[in-house]
């Protein structure tokens, strides 16, 4: 079990890399880290968080009231207390403005779509919560529709969260948000963004349960939106029964159907 010491030093290094990274400006941010259901060590209001050191973390009661410290927390400590309260998993709450995840929210373009396997796996799809007013419980509000299947989110024109069972896995899965966004935009400027196939992101979904990990996909044929407006194929939306993008009525191809098919097309193009 850590000091208290070594969890402050933890935030403190976390605050630290959040800040290098450009995922918040000057005194932006705010870090949590769960000791027991009443007791929270969390950074300070109004200050930078690359200028953090470990005298300057406090400790708070489960409703955000000062138990430990000179300095005061952040008003939006609410946020980290909500998650808390209907996550008793989590551990670790970091809430950042990554520059180009914050970007997607601003534009009014949502961060949902499945276009890596090991975002798949780590995040799956972020949510948009709606617009709230900062320190107010808009915030908290907004959360608690998704806050059961995910582990990461993009606040409206306000920033990102990521939970976690630890302060390590908190922090990655904001990396993940910020790169997985990157990535995002750089395929839409190249010219579009071309999702994993449904039955693939089945298989991945499995993995995520098994891993213990929220959230879920229910694979097309099951679907509530196949064959509609809303359904994720676009070229099914007509209510066909297959689209060249999920195959619906074709089983995956194996490993070693994948590997005959790349070794029939690469002797293809030798000429063999």
């Amino acid at each position: 079990m850590q000091s208290p010491y070594e969890i402050k030093k933890q935030i403190c290094e976390v605050g630290h890399k959040i800040y290098d990274k450009g995922f918040v400006a000057a005194n932006d941010g705010n870090i949590s880290v769960k000791v027991n259901d009443n007791e929270y060590y969390c950074t300070p209001t109004g200050v930078s968080k690359g200028a953090l050191t470990p005298d300057m973390i406090i400790k708070v009661d489960g409703n955000g009231k000062k138990l430990e410290g000179t300095l005061n927390p952040s008003s939006e400590i609410k946020m980290h207390m909500r998650v808390y309260q209907k996550r008793p998993d989590v551990f670790a709450v970091v809430h950042a403005h990554p520059p180009v995840a914050t970007a997607f929210t601003v534009a009014g373009v949502e961060l949902d779509q499945y276009i890596l396997p090991e975002a798949v796996l780590t995040i799956g799809t972020i949510p948009t919560c709606e617009y709230g007013t900062p320190s107010t419980m808009e915030i908290p509000d907004s959360l608690d529709p998704y806050l059961q299947d995910h582990d990461a989110f993009l606040l409206k024109n306000h920033g990102a969260l990521t939970v976690g069972n630890t302060l390590t896995k908190a922090f990655f899965m904001m990396e993940e948000v910020e790169f997985n966004a990157k990535i995002c935009k750089y395929a839409r400027e190249l010219g579009g963004v071309e999702e994993i196939p449904c039955e693939q992101l089945e298989k991945l979904m499995e993995l995520r349960k098994k891993m213990q990990i929220p959230g879920r996909h229910p694979g097309c044929k099951r679907c509530a939106n196949l064959g509609t407006d809303k359904c994720r194929c676009k070229q099914n939306a007509s209510g066909g029964s297959s689209c060249s993008s999920c195959h619906h009525d074709e089983p995956a191809p194996t490993g070693d159907d994948l590997v005959a098919e790349i070794t029939r097309r690469v002797l293809s193009a030798l000429g063999k």
